[in-house]
């Protein structure tokens, strides 16, 4: 397959930027280009990366944004990319599609997915992603099409959003915590209290995987495609605070929602599929790379104003 065979959705987000390096050639296209729905998409291979995203206090606040906003988007581009003859769409969906309740196995397996609803704190975006996999499965059944869906954990990266109203944890930190070592400020505020575990998975280790499964996978289930360490928000807080060498104190504000406890996945379908354990980028280094990134770009970044 040539490098002009390909479609990116959500081109200048952090997965979509992160494919820049593999595939130079293709076609790169942010979520309101797409709605034009003027794109030459016969026979190409899709990557449908486009969201509208948040944090916690985005997807409390504007939980019917989320919901409509998501749902608008995946629709349109799942069915015009079965009426203009795509040859196979992969779309990322997020382990926040999982059912949050106590019957509920870990670490989290594909089968699960529909047993119950999501955690509250991102019900709207959850379920949105959620009917991806179930609008894939219908387009496959009824007309045979090549919709596939992988599931990441918590992402992170260059070209991120670090707007605080809207940015997930890792972006949040870096944004914190840089511009308190800048302007000299003697503490950090974060929200909860540093307990929660989290999986995190650099941006350019999914671009390699959805590059991955494009080639290896053709089955309607999803597939669990994150990195499978926890780490606490505590010590990753402490880990950004070290790469920027910030010695200030970091106040835990317990009066602010901290999300779902854990929700560790499991990836063995994909290590079957022949994917290496060792490849993941560890996130000492990745978050390096996102951090020097940060400093050299800053303030010319996404949510900083």
């Amino acid at each position: 397959m040539s490098s002009d065979s390909w479609l990116v959705t959500g081109g200048t987000g952090m997965v979509g930027t992160a494919f820049k390096s593999l595939l130079p050639q293709a076609e790169f296209i942010t979520k309101e280009q797409f709605h034009n729905l003027s794109y030459d998409i016969n026979n190409k291979f899709v990557f449908h990366l486009a969201a509208k995203v948040g944090g916690v206090k985005a997807n409390t606040d504007y939980v019917a944004d989320f919901y409509y906003e998501n749902s608008n988007l995946n629709e349109k581009i799942l069915h015009y990319a079965f009426t203009n003859n795509a040859q196979k769409v992969i779309s990322l969906l997020s382990t926040c599609v999982y059912p949050d309740a106590p019957y509920i196995q870990y670490p989290l397996t594909e089968d699960q997915l529909h047993l119950g609803p999501p955690h509250s704190s991102n019900f709207g975006y959850s379920y949105a992603k959620r009917m991806v996999d179930v609008l894939s499965r219908a387009y496959r059944q009824q007309y045979g099409c090549k919709f596939i869906t992988a599931i990441p954990n918590n992402l992170y990266g260059e070209n991120d959003n670090f707007d605080l109203e809207n940015s997930h944890v890792i972006p949040a930190i870096i944004k914190k915590v840089w511009e308190a070592k800048l302007n000299n400020k003697k503490f950090i505020e974060c929200w909860g209290d540093g307990s929660p575990l989290r999986e995190f998975t650099y941006s350019r280790d999914i671009a390699r995987i959805l590059l991955f499964l494009m080639d290896n996978y053709d089955e309607p289930e999803p597939v669990n495609i994150g990195n499978t360490k926890e780490y606490s928000i505590k010590e990753t807080v402490e880990l950004i605070c070290n790469i920027f060498d910030y010695t200030g104190e970091i106040i835990w504000n317990t009066k602010m929602p901290a999300g779902q406890y854990r929700k560790p996945s499991s990836n063995q379908k994909l290590l079957d599929l022949g994917w290496k354990k060792n490849s993941y980028t560890p996130l000492e280094e990745g978050l390096k790379k996102t951090c020097e990134w940060f400093k050299i770009t800053y303030p010319k970044v996404r949510g900083v104003k």
